[in-house]
């Protein structure tokens, strides 16, 4: 990561699906301030917290020097930004189903907003767990969380010396993916807000090829299966 990159860490959060929901954003500038961002909808969905959280974190950074390195938990929003999105655009915005695609309007905008910083300055996106220890995340998804659940969220601003979140450490990120040798307790699937629970790994797999804004994880327990329903605002 560029030393003068700016950090962030994104996640959003929807009570039900569409239900109530929150987005929550924390930025390290290159100054060592840190600033959190969040927001509140009434009835949403939890990817379009997703995308809005990467939204505003862009508006409230465009007056900031720097490159850009998000730290996302949302697959959906990574593969969309980076590749989906580029295809869509050159579809004139149909999925691969041919169908229109889900959330255009928040993709155009988030677009734009990413084409526009990145004529001065790069932008990263890195893909990290969810609910698997990383600081950063978590505090992001408390705060998406707790706005979704219409509660006080008390937002820092200030010196990263005083703040009580290790924004550097990423210990946690790879926690699934050392864990893929592991027996799987189930299999999910998330298509068009659907779940799906699988007993094995090539059931999954076909129900989401090619599907766009598929989601799909494995579960060790039924505590994680637990928590990746939560994660997609499912439970």
């Amino acid at each position: 990561m560029p030393p003068s990159s700016i950090i962030v860490f994104a996640d959003g959060a929807c009570l039900g699906n569409p239900g109530p929901g929150g987005w929550g954003a924390v930025i390290l500038l290159p100054s060592q301030e840190v600033k959190e961002i969040g927001g509140y909808e009434a009835k949403t969905t939890n990817n379009r917290m997703e995308l809005t959280a990467v939204e505003e974190t862009l508006k409230e950074l465009e007056p900031e020097i720097g490159d850009l390195t998000f730290h996302l938990d949302s697959s959906y929003v990574l593969q969309g930004i980076t590749n989906w999105v580029h295809t869509w655009v050159r579809k004139d915005w149909k999925n691969s189903g041919g169908h229109d695609v889900a959330n255009r309007d928040l993709w155009e905008k988030l677009l734009a907003l990413v084409r526009r910083r990145e004529h001065t300055h790069r932008i990263f996106w890195k893909h990290i767990y969810g609910h698997s220890g990383v600081p950063g995340n978590e505090r992001a998804d408390a705060i998406a969380s707790t706005f979704a659940a219409q509660k006080r969220v008390e937002l820092w601003k200030g010196p990263s010396k005083d703040y009580d979140v290790d924004l550097l450490s990423l210990k946690g990120a790879e926690k699934q993916v050392r864990s893929k040798g592991k027996k799987a307790y189930s299999y999910l699937s998330l298509v068009d807000g659907v779940v799906e629970k699988h007993t094995n790994w090539e059931e999954c797999a076909q129900r989401v090829k090619g599907v766009s804004g598929a989601k799909f994880k494995k579960a060790l327990s039924a505590k994680e299966e637990q928590d990746i329903l939560r994660q997609w605002g499912l439970a």
